[in-house]
């Protein structure tokens, strides 16, 4: 099988995210330019104005006029100029911050463990990892024989990774970055016997990626086969053939294409064209590396192709005409095809629930629409995604409005003649330390393995990757994230599997690894300094929006802190409540964070993004200001002093309850 990538790092905040070889520096180059101009531009105290040129705009049968539509030349020597009036502006305006900003960047900065690098996973032969040296800014993605390497897992101490003659590096951003001055690796995929490693790399900072090809026995990168613009990429199963996708001039990437190794050049016809521009093409491998599955995706439909792996001549095939409404998940398990859908029966038109089933049928009859049903939701339990392995299905689910896995037998599902709701299968739920956490997959490829990795975390409690051991129903903790030059009487408490809270884990210490995780089963958090309540706000229609509310015990003031709300509500993606480091010097100042979980985004059922989407987006923005108004009516925040934060889509929810209530927020970031 190909497997992708593993754990991911990024220095800004300790590792573990969920995919390995996802890591990369972005930069803009719009704010390199300007950073390195900026000063040849005087300060202004008043806001740059922009110049218009007249332009009309017609779409949907409406016509306007946008009179900056010249911005969209980026190469523009006005456009250039006019960033470096507004990063000057921008200066000048923060001036009076200029002394703490000196304070609050070396503090969280100093909050950085020295070594950051991920726990070696175990694939085939081989564990592979990633780390950062010391020094550097990139990560390195290495691999070492298991056999090699026996103890190396024992403990956290022995698991941060040294150099070794008998480490293989496979990829090094950093010689990138200091040959081309930029990098930013896409994806990156190992070939089933492991010889060969497919990444795309970008090096000018345009987001377009070009493939290339790495042979590990030699060390070499293939030079007859770099491809630009790839988005996604596969391998089959011999090792020597793979698939990738190409994007269109607007990114968009919609055609398949496929290689061999030691072909003379690259096919320039192509397995699969979508035409429809509101869809996306994505190609991923089965769990068990025996089908390529073709994903045409928009935000509400999907249709799949399967492409057979390990024989490649039986081409391509539809598993399903495209629905309006309906999306189609597949994987693959003993010759049965096993679908995650929101369609209760095949070829219906727009299921309103928006709950999802798990059904299946038998490879042979993939092109047909008779599918038998096996998991259904149940009560206050719905089904959002699955992972298989040879002896266990996992399945991502909302548990009474909150995130949580189990795994169950795949002997129960094989053997299952009629639908079943899940508390019949004899589900384990993976265990957590409180209800206020969030479980976020890790790498998990290897379709032969009981022990499932994943990211546990909250507000207070600092990353933590767990092996659940689905076979066994026990978990053991393999990491958690370090923080370190934390004040002096800031004591950190440790649950086991008891949830004991009565075991401090020593006196922090600048620059001292402060989080230990010994054979003792624990989680560490810093419950007992910061205070993670979970309140529910009443909105403008009388809905309860759920609002997490985090501030420092010591330092927060009832009706004098400032404080942050976050916000997002949009594609029914639930809001990061993870943990940061970087939010301590915020806390230990007093300040308060939230987190408002409108609608429109991730809730207790299906119809909370339906509920804020669309049409009713507006209740998106309603529960964003009442969630706003609690604050300061509660006294969690001084009237004067909320601001708001945004993210993608998330800003034009911040945007919009600003033009609504001016006076409810003094301040805001729109990223």
């Amino acid at each position: 099988m190909a497997y992708s990538v593993f754990i991911s790092i990024k220095k800004t905040k300790v590792p573990f995210s969920l995919t390995l070889f996802s890591i990369a520096k972005k930069s803009s180059l719009f704010s390199t330019l300007c950073n390195k101009n900026h000063h040849q531009t005087s300060t202004s105290t008043t806001p740059p104005v922009a110049k218009k040129v007249p332009f009309t705009v017609s779409a949907h049968g409406v016509t306007w006029n946008d009179p900056y539509r010249w911005m969209n030349k980026t190469n523009d020597p006005d456009f250039i100029n006019y960033l470096q009036q507004e990063n000057s502006y921008a200066e000048n305006f923060m001036k009076d911050t200029e002394e703490m900003q000196k304070v609050l960047f070396p503090e969280m900065i100093s909050r950085m463990p020295s070594k950051i690098s991920t726990p070696p996973e175990l694939w085939g032969p081989w564990l592979y990892y990633q780390y950062i040296p010391e020094g550097k800014e990139f990560p390195v993605l290495c691999r070492k024989l298991a056999a090699e390497s026996k103890g190396w897992m024992k403990s956290v101490s022995n698991y941060v990774i040294g150099v070794s003659k008998k480490e293989q590096v496979l990829l090094d951003w950093n010689e990138i970055a200091e040959r081309y001055g930029y990098v930013h690796v896409g994806t990156c995929r190992v070939s089933p016997d492991h010889n060969y490693l497919a990444y795309t790399v970008d090096v000018t900072g345009s987001e377009q990626f070009v493939l290339q090809i790495k042979e590990l026995r030699n060390d070499r990168v293939l030079p007859t086969l770099e491809v630009e613009g790839v988005v996604s990429l596969e391998w089959a199963q011999d090792s020597c053939t793979f698939f990738y996708t190409l994007s269109d001039q607007n990114q968009r990437p919609y055609r398949v294409h496929c290689v061999k190794l030691g072909s003379d050049s690259v096919h320039d016809v192509p397995l699969f064209v979508e035409n429809d521009s509101s869809f996306c093409v994505d190609i991923a491998s089965t769990k068990d590396g025996k089908f390529i599955t073709v994903n045409s995706n928009s935000r509400t439909s999907s249709e799949v192709y399967v492409i057979n792996a390990a024989n490649l001549q039986t081409g391509i095939q539809r598993f399903c005409k495209r629905v309006s409404g309906v999306q189609y998940f597949l994987e693959h398990h003993h010759g049965f095809f096993y679908v995650l859908t929101n369609s209760h029966n095949v070829g219906e038109e727009s299921p309103s629930s928006g709950e999802y089933y798990l059904a299946r049928c038998p490879v042979e009859n993939l092109q047909s629409i008779c599918l038998q049903n096996i998991i259904v939701p149940s009560g206050d339990i719905f089904i959002q995604d699955m992972d298989m392995f040879n002896e266990h299905l996992v399945l991502f689910l909302n548990k009474e409005g909150s995130s949580s896995i189990c795994s169950v037998d795949m002997r129960t599902i094989i053997n299952c003649e009629e639908q079943m709701k899940i508390d019949e299968l004899n589900p384990w739920f993976f265990p957590l330390p409180s209800d206020m956490c969030a479980i976020t997959p890790g790498s998990n490829h290897d379709f032969t393995r009981s022990v499932y990795r994943a990211v546990v975390s909250s507000p207070v409690m600092p990353d933590v990757i767990v092996d659940y051991d689905m076979s066994r129903r026990m978990f053991s903790v393999i990491h958690q994230e370090e923080v370190i030059d934390v004040s002096h009487d800031t004591k950190c408490h440790s649950n086991n599997e008891e949830r004991s809270r009565n075991e401090l884990l020593g006196i922090p210490l600048k620059k001292e690894r402060y989080i230990q995780i010994n054979e003792v089963q624990r989680w560490s958090d810093f419950a007992e300094i910061y205070s993670c309540e979970e309140k529910e706000v009443i909105s403008h229609d009388g809905a309860r929006i759920p609002i997490t509310i985090l501030f420092s015990r010591k330092a927060h003031k009832k009706d004098q802190s400032p404080g942050i709300l976050h916000g997002y509500g949009a594609y029914g993606e639930v809001l990061d409540k993870s943990w940061c480091g970087d939010r301590l010097s915020l806390l230990d100042r007093g300040w308060l964070i939230a987190f408002a979980d409108v609608r429109g985004g991730g809730g207790p059922d299906p119809s909370w993004h339906k509920s804020g989407s669309g049409m009713s987006k507006l209740n998106s923005i309603n529960d964003f200001i009442s969630c706003g108004e609690y604050l300061v009516s509660e006294g969690y925040v001084h009237k004067h002093q909320l601001g708001a934060i945004g993210v993608s889509a998330g800003s034009l929810l911040v945007a919009a309850a600003i033009n609504m209530h001016p006076e409810l927020f003094r301040a805001a970031i729109l990223k």
